[in-house]
């Protein structure tokens, strides 16, 4: 038995039914096989089954009341997996589709992801099945104080440090500081994504679809390209989305498309500054859906996504770039073909591992530049990073220092990714490149720190 099998019955044997956490590590676990017949001290010390448990899963309930008086109760997370860099560092989800198979997938990720920041950071990842959606700013309070008053025990500014994720932004961060400042009677950096007045960092909503951007165009310039005059594909509507399709905007390309649950506008003019702000604070403020935007703009045309279609007729459209920053798995096999039928040929991932294996192997197979989630998304943990940092030094960096810094570690993360996957052997595969980057200083500090 191989050691991708032997690992992959381990974990299913073990955690039955995590779809999302099989997938993450099955693809990390196939690109950095070929690593342990080189060096055999890694089977000897089995870093493969150290790296596939978590160091510890925390699991509480949330009880909450609502305006009505009636009380609820939801259940919250915390997976801390891997703290051989750095503290942990990964955000917090509050979504009806969170369970602990989902929370596994994502901090399994943000370990390789983080690593390739080159920021001391671990990776983690939390949250709650609690939906904010239709809930009062208060409602929203009393549910993140009562997360908090079981979270505050297990986070600190040196020992694991949260952030926001799908459902959960600066209001919801704001709450959550709120009750860890009173409960612990500290002002420290514990969480990141705070509002400017009170610790946060410039650039910080912007970072993930800024990063993912930049990302992009290191891709394309291997190939003697710019992001100028392309057309692309953009899924979702909230921050990653919005920032990614900014970005595209600043490098002269015409982003056509944006989507949320229930379906997704198709602009053949193109979006603009205009159209943007009208998205920013349809989503932001207004918590509406994006159907809206085809009602204010008749150059767009919406489509509904229903339960039963079997692939998303977001991805086919005639386009060059592909920038799938919704959610988990929302690229199949047969959105993959017609994106390739359609001209794409450059996909960049705004969101967590959004596309199935069949997908990334026919990317590949293709000859795409495809950067998986774990490199090109790795901008808004990076400005996480950034944002301790400056929390740690009391002070303040400008927007144009950040975005400069931001900018650099998306360049170095491309450089790595490039030069690993050429020393494995597979030239221009990012996938292989950015788990075998990751890999190697991960478990490397593990064996420097002993079986702990």
């Amino acid at each position: 038995m191989s050691d991708v099998e032997r690992i992959m019955q381990l974990v299913k044997d073990k955690d039955p039914g995590e779809r999302e956490f099989h997938q993450a590590v099955s693809e990390v676990m196939e690109s950095v096989a070929p690593i342990l017949d080189r060096y055999p001290e890694y089977r000897h010390q089995r870093v493969l089954e150290r790296l596939v448990e978590p160091e510890r899963v925390i699991l509480f309930r949330v009880p909450w009341v609502d305006d009505a008086g009636q009380i609820h109760v939801n259940r919250g997370f915390r997976i801390e997996m891997n703290s051989a860099i750095g503290p942990y560092k990964g955000g917090l989800r509050f979504h009806p589709s969170v369970n602990l198979g989902i929370l596994k997938f994502l901090a399994f990720e943000q370990v390789f992801k983080n690593s390739l920041t080159t920021l001391p950071m671990g990776g983690g990842k939390g949250g709650s099945d609690f939906d904010p959606k239709g809930k009062s700013d208060l409602e929203v309070m009393r549910f993140c104080q009562s997360f908090m008053a079981e979270l505050f025990r297990h986070v600190g500014a040196n020992t694991d440090v949260p952030a926001g994720d799908i459902g959960v932004g600066a209001r919801e961060i704001g709450y959550l500081f709120g009750m860890y400042k009173k409960l612990r009677n500290e002002f420290t950096g514990v969480l990141t994504g705070k509002n400017l007045g009170w610790g946060g960092s410039l650039i910080r909503p912007e970072a993930t679809g800024y990063g993912c951007v930049y990302f992009a165009s290191e891709m394309l310039a291997t190939r003697n390209q710019t992001l100028e005059g392309k057309t692309c594909l953009v899924s979702g509507s909230g921050n990653v989305a919005q920032y990614t399709v900014e970005k595209l905007l600043d490098l002269g390309a015409k982003p056509v498309t944006l989507s949320d649950s229930s379906g997704f506008i198709y602009d053949d003019a193109g979006l603009d500054r205009e159209k943007l702000a009208f998205v920013k604070q349809l989503k932001n403020v207004r918590r509406g859906r994006i159907k809206e935007y085809s009602e204010k703009f008749k150059t767009s045309v919406y489509t509904e996504i229903r339960p039963d279609m079997t692939h998303n007729p977001l991805w086919d459209h005639k386009a060059n770039c592909a920038f799938p920053c919704a959610t988990q798995n929302e690229i199949n096999g047969q959105d993959a073909r017609n994106l390739i039928k359609n001209g794409v040929y450059l996909v960049a991932e705004g969101a967590n591992m959004p596309t199935i294996p069949e997908g990334v192997d026919l990317f590949i197979e293709h000859g795409l530049l495809y950067g998986p989630g774990k490199a090109a998304n790795a901008g808004g943990v990076s400005v996480s990073g950034l944002e301790m940092t400056q929390n740690s030094m009391r002070l303040a960096w400008t927007r144009e220092e950040v975005d400069q810094r931001l900018h650099m570690i998306m360049k170095s993360i491309h450089k790595t990714c490039v030069e690993a996957s050429e020393q494995a052997g597979k030239p221009g595969n990012y996938v292989v490149g950015a788990n075998v980057t990751g890999f190697l200083k991960v478990v490397d500090a593990m064996i420097d720190q002993g079986v702990v």
